[in-house]
């Protein structure tokens, strides 16, 4: 069925979304990145919409963007929505379009941050715009955040706006943010909708071997190289036992109802050898559990040595962990053991592992949101394998969930979007993100 003309905040998501997709917030680490022109874009869409918002700079070009929109008085505390105004870099000479052109093309709008996540940061300054026009307002004060600098580790970001601007946050006690509400076909008329309620915590490590240098023809039993690559191989080999959290629990369980496998035997579930046997019997739909049922370490850069024939004194590694909650203390003591002798472990940047309550009316709120949207659809329980902004807000207190909704055709492929060549998003699922957030806002308490 061809869908209805578009409702001015749909036309307006698409506009927006092309449009910050253009201004190029490139964040290549390091401190190398420009937010600032895509800040001062969303502060003034904000500010047409009647709201005071404030433009907050952690360093030069390094600016956030933070409002609250006042709501007619509700008991309740606050709610924060947030959204990052930051890219990962993009290679022009292996994308079918520029990447920073916001074109449109086949139905959809191309260009790096169409779904990571310029395109939910447009949804939401279409909404707050469309409330605007009508004179209508959230019953829950609702506090809108664009950060800085979450593609690298936020500290000219959430992480700053934590620790130098709490006050903007006062009273909040939720907060939602990216990635969940989107569509994931696993099979013939199966779509989910995941609404994630956890995060695993990051760990990026470096590891440094060293040894005695010398000349690469003589005999050393001290090579720092071979130290390092053994530590390395020894990590990635390792396979981390499975430890199933409440949310991924919960995940399981729905969506192992959800595709017709035995649901007494979903619920019994223990961490072990039978949760990814389950898995295979899921299918496609193991895919939004397969990567949070343990805890992982991946080794992703290698540094040592100047000339082939030197042996260097030091060699160095660098590996990316991500740890379940409550698993800490195992992923570190495991780490130890797998460096093994002269190998030291060192934290690059970490952050916490996240889990929110699954039985809070705002899941109950989302979930309503999508099935008004797709009937059809069915919402579970998600934990993101890797992370955002949330560990940085769950800091003050708030509850943290993944929710920037996408009702997505069948064959796209939702995760290859993600930091991928060819970054794009349907119009039409955009048209959906702004009527489903619509949803959400409206039925606040």
């Amino acid at each position: 069925m061809a869908e209805l003309v578009p409702s001015l905040a749909e036309q307006e998501v698409v506009r927006f979304a092309a449009d910050l997709i253009a201004i190029d917030t490139t964040n290549r680490g390091a401190g190398d990145c420009r937010e600032r022109p895509a800040a001062e874009y969303a502060a003034a869409r904000l500010a047409e919409a009647g709201l005071d918002p404030q433009l907050l700079e952690a360093a030069p070009g390094r600016a956030n963007v933070v409002a609250r929109w006042e709501g007619t008085g509700s008991a309740a505390g606050a709610l924060l929505l947030h959204g990052h105004l930051d890219v990962v870099p993009a290679s022009p000479e292996a994308w079918t379009v520029p990447p920073f052109a916001g074109e449109i093309r086949a139905g959809q709008l191309w260009g790096r941050g169409a779904v990571d996540m310029k395109g939910a940061d447009a949804a939401l300054l279409a909404v707050v715009r469309d409330w605007a026009r009508a004179g209508r307002r959230p019953a829950r004060d609702v506090v809108i955040a664009f950060t800085a600098d979450e593609e690298d580790t936020a500290a000219h970001g959430a992480q700053w706006l934590v620790d130098k601007h709490p006050d903007l946050f006062e009273d909040c006690t939720e907060a939602v943010g990216e990635s969940g509400g989107f569509t994931f076909h696993a099979g013939p008329g199966l779509r989910l909708y995941p609404i994630a309620s956890a995060e695993r915590g990051t760990a990026w490590l470096r590891l440094t071997a060293r040894g005695t240098a010398g000349h690469g023809s003589k005999p050393n039993g001290d090579n720092a190289v071979s130290r390092l690559a053994g530590a390395v191989s020894r990590i990635a080999e390792y396979r981390w036992p499975v430890r199933l959290i409440p949310t991924v629990q919960a995940a399981i369980e729905a969506i192992g109802a959800a595709a017709g496998a035995d649901s007494a035997r979903c619920a019994r579930l223990a961490a072990g050898d039978e949760a990814v046997a389950l898995l295979d019997e899921l299918g496609p739909a193991g895919a939004l559990v397969a990567g949070t049922i343990r805890n992982s370490a991946n080794p992703t850069m290698l540094r040592a040595g100047e000339k082939v024939n030197v042996i260097p004194g030091e060699a160095v590694g660098y590996i990316d962990g991500r740890v379940l909650a409550g698993h800490e203390a195992e992923f570190d003591a495991t780490l130890d053991e797998l460096t093994g002798p002269g190998v030291s472990v060192e934290y690059l940047h970490g952050s916490p592992a996240l889990e929110a309550p699954l039985d809070a009316p705002l899941v109950a709120a989302m979930a309503a949101a999508l099935r008004a949207e797709d009937p059809g659809g069915i919402p579970v329980p998600y934990c993101m394998s890797g992370g955002t902004d949330a560990k940085e807000f769950s800091r003050l207190g708030m509850s943290c969930y993944g929710f920037t909704p996408l009702v997505l055709p069948s064959g796209y492929d939702y995760f290859a979007m993600f930091h991928g060549v060819d970054e794009r998003v349907p119009l039409p699922a955009l048209h959906s993100a702004v009527r489903v957030l619509d949803r959400l806002l409206a039925s606040l308490r």
